[in-house]
C-alpha cells in the first residue's frame, strides 16, 4: 500500500521494452518507483515528462498501471553485518540469511573531493606474481583486466580475493553463470575467508538492466568499510563489458543516437563515476582506502572497443591475460599489462633490488621473443637465443603463470635463482651491489 508521502499516477504515456514513460511532478533523478508492482528508475526527466527504465522489463504492464514514486533513490543499508554475506542487486540478500541492520544510505553518490585524497603509497599484494612482481598495485589504484571471453578470468579473480592482503574484498558480478556464482561462493566458503567479503551478484537469470545497480552497491558498502572503519577495501568487478552492454539496452531502448560500437554517447562518464571511486585516504582521515580491479572481457581480442578504450583512458594501467602455449597456461602478459602506479612501491614498500629485477626480466623475456622470431622465420639461433628461449619458459612457468600463488620476496628470489642457471652476471646487466648480494645466493 502507499504510503502519504507517495506520488501515485495511473496514465502511462509510452511503454518500449525497458521503460515506460508518463507526466509526473516533484519526481527526483535517479528516484525509485514501481511500475504495476515491479520496481523502477527516473532515468530521464524533460520537464514533466519523466522516463523510468524497469529493472525487470516491462512485459505485461498496461497503460493504466499504477506507478507509485517512492521519493528516494536506490539504498543499502550499511553495517559490519554485510561482511560474509551474498547480496542481489537491490541489496537484498541471497543466501537465506537474516536482512541486514544498519544505516540506509544512498547509492551512486559522488566520488571522494581530489583534496582529501592523499597520493597512493600503500602496496596490495595479490600473490599472484605475474601482477606483484612486474606490475605491483597500489592502494587507491583503479586498474582492469583485459581477458578473451575463454579466459578464467572469474578464477583470477577468486584467487586475487583469496590471497590479497586487504582488510575486505568486496565482489560485484553482473551477468554472471550461475556455475560461476556457485564457484565464488564454494571457494569462499572453503577457503574459510567468508568473513572479510562481501557480494553482490547479477546472474545470467536475472534481468540485464539490473547489472546497472551492482557496482554502485559494491562501492556503497566499499566506501563503509574504507570511510567508517578505515580499512582497505579491495573491489572486485566483473564484468563491465557486460554492464556496458546494459547501458546500451537502455539507451538504445530510450531512442538516444548510438556512439562508437553502438555504445550511449555517456559511457565515458559512467565508466568514470565508477572508477573514480578508487581512493587512498590520509591518515588523519583515517588512512583507509578503495583499490579497484574490474574485469573487461574483448570481443575477438579488440582492444579498439569502446569499452576498453573507454577504460584505458580513466584507469591507470591494465592487466592482460593470454594463454602462453609453451607451457599450456594463462599468464599475465609482461608485454601488455602496466601499473602506471608501480614505481610508488617497488623498491620503495618491497626489496630494494625489486625495479632492478623486474626490469631485467622483461627485457630478458623480450629477447626471448626476438629468438622465436628468428626461429620461425629459419634463421639460426646463437647459445644465448637458446638460453633465452629457455629462461623465458621457466619464467612463464614459475612468475607469469596465473597459479603462481608467493609473496614478492618468494618472486624475487626466484628470479634471481633463473637469472643465475640460464645467464653471467654481465648479460642480466642489474647493479654490481645487488649482483654481489643476491646472484647465487638465494
Amino acid at each position: 500500500m502507499a504510503k502519504a508521502f507517495q506520488k501515485i499516477y495511473t496514465q502511462i504515456t509510452a511503454i518500449t521494452k525497458a521503460t515506460c514513460s508518463l507526466r509526473a511532478q516533484g519526481v527526483g533523478n535517479d528516484e525509485l518507483a514501481t511500475v504495476n508492482g515491479k520496481l523502477a528508475q527516473v532515468v530521464k526527466i524533460m520537464g514533466d515528462d519523466i522516463t523510468l527504465q524497469v529493472f525487470e522489463g516491462t512485459e505485461g504492464i498496461p497503460t493504466n498501471a499504477e506507478v507509485i514514486f517512492l521519493g528516494k533513490a536506490p539504498s543499502l543499508k550499511v553495517s559490519d553485518q554485510l561482511a560474509g554475506r551474498f547480496f542481489n542487486a537491490y541489496g537484498d540478500p541471497i543466501d537465506g540469511g537474516p536482512e541486514i541492520e544498519g544505516e540506509e544510505v544512498e547509492i551512486g553518490g559522488p566520488s571522494v573531493n581530489p583534496v582529501r585524497r592523499k597520493q597512493p603509497s600503500e602496496l596490495i599484494a595479490t600473490g599472484i606474481a605475474g601482477i606483484d612482481l612486474n606490475n605491483t598495485l597500489v592502494s587507491g589504484q583503479k586498474i582492469p583486466f583485459f581477458a578473451d571471453p575463454d579466459q578464467p578470468y572469474n578464477q583470477v579473480m577468486a584467487n586475487v580475493a583469496l590471497r590479497a592482503e586487504a582488510d575486505k574484498i568486496v565482489l560485484g558480478a553482473m551477468g554472471m553463470t550461475n556455475d560461476d556464482y556457485l564457484y565464488f561462493k564454494n571457494v569462499f566458503s572453503n577457503a574459510g575467508v567468508l568473513d572479510r567479503i562481501v557480494s553482490f551478484v547479477n546472474t545470467t537469470e536475472n534481468p540485464a538492466v539490473e547489472r546497472l545497480l551492482i557496482p554502485d552497491m559494491a562501492l556503497a558498502a566499499a566506501e563503509y568499510f574504507a570511510v567508517q572503519k578505515h580499512q582497505k577495501v579491495l573491489v572486485l568487478l566483473t564484468d563491465m563489458t557486460l554492464y556496458a552492454d546494459a547501458l546500451a539496452i537502455v539507451s538504445n531502448r530510450m531512442d538516444q543516437i548510438p556512439s562508437k560500437d553502438s555504445m550511449p554517447g555517456s559511457l565515458y562518464s559512467d565508466l568514470a563515476k565508477i572508477y573514480e571511486k578508487a581512493v587512498q585516504f590520509p591518515e588523519e582521515a583515517g588512512g583507509g582506502s578503495i583499490t579497484i580491479i574490474a574485469v573487461t572481457t574483448l570481443s575477438g581480442g579488440d582492444i579498439t572497443h569502446a569499452i576498453p578504450d573507454n577504460t584505458g583512458y580513466i584507469t591507470e594501467g591494465q592487466l592482460y591475460l593470454r594463454r602462453d602455449t609453451d607451457i599450456g597456461k594463462v599468464i599475465v602478459d609482461p608485454f601488455r599489462s602496466l601499473s602506471r602506479l608501480k614505481q610508488l612501491v617497488a623498491g620503495k614498500k618491497t626489496r630494494a633490488d625489486h625495479p632492478q629485477v623486474m626490469n631485467a626480466a622483461v627485457r630478458l623475456y623480450a629477447d626471448a621473443a626476438n629468438a622465436k622470431t628468428k626461429l620461425e622465420n629459419g634463421f639460426d639461433l646463437t647459445d644465448y637465443d637458446n638460453r633465452c628461449l629457455d629462461f623465458a619458459k621457466d619464467y612463464a612457468d614459475k612468475i607469469l603463470a596465473i597459479d603462481v600463488n608467493i609473496n614478492t620476496t618468494q618472486m624475487l628470489d626466484i628470479t634471481w635463482q633463473l637469472f643465475a642457471k640460464y645467464f653471467q652476471p654481465e648479460e642480466v646487466n642489474i647493479k654490481q651491489e645487488f649482483v654481489d648480494k643476491y646472484w647465487g645466493k638465494v
